[in-house]
């Protein structure tokens, strides 16, 4: 992510979000993107996050943290799978679907914190700026730079992070875990 994007490429993606579940809901094709017609920041690998929110609730959350695939290829699948693949929540419907925010965030490219002692660890994040992706062995887990809105205390936004990484909260403060950090370009409807 070298360029940021324009208000014109933010609103085409977000456009293409919203068609993308609208169709799904109706069971017609996924909009179609002529990837030739795109700007280049469209065009180019990119790592994106959808999320939904209804009455400012969590609705559904897909993405990737490494680009595997244009963005605006990226952001349709992330906004299929959003309405429909979260685990967390039944697929969306409907009656449903008018209420529902579209936010999207566009990511960096993920860097490795290096530290040596877990207690250091709360020092070296950025609350409200980093995003972070926790791992120790196979699990892994990340919370967009947006969550810190919620848990803003390091400590805190550590623990939950473990927690959704399925391991015990206070993992991180007992061993040297795989972190790494992004930020995100992030704009919704």
């Amino acid at each position: 992510m070298n360029t940021p994007l324009t208000e014109s490429e933010k609103k085409y993606l977000l456009s293409l979000a919203r068609e993308t579940i609208e169709k799904a809901l109706h069971n017609l094709p996924e909009p179609e993107i002529a990837l030739e017609t795109l700007t280049p920041n469209l065009r180019e690998f990119g790592a994106s996050f959808v999320t939904l929110t209804r009455g400012g609730n969590l609705r559904g959350c897909i993405g990737s943290l490494e680009a595997h695939q244009s963005l605006a290829l990226d952001v349709r699948e992330h906004a299929y799978q959003a309405a429909f693949e979260d685990y967390r929540f039944h697929p969306l419907s409907e009656e449903e679907f008018p209420d529902v925010c579209i936010e999207i965030s566009r990511l960096t490219t993920p860097l490795a914190l290096e530290y040596e002692n877990p207690a250091d660890l709360p020092n070296l994040l950025k609350p409200g700026v980093d995003g972070v992706i926790l791992q120790d062995g196979f699990r892994r887990a990340t919370f967009l730079p947006q969550v810190w809105e919620q848990l803003p205390r390091v400590e805190e936004f550590l623990a939950h992070l473990c927690a959704k990484m399925g391991a015990p909260a206070d993992l991180w403060r007992k061993k040297k875990l795989g972190v790494s950090i992004y930020h995100v370009e992030e704009f919704h409807e």
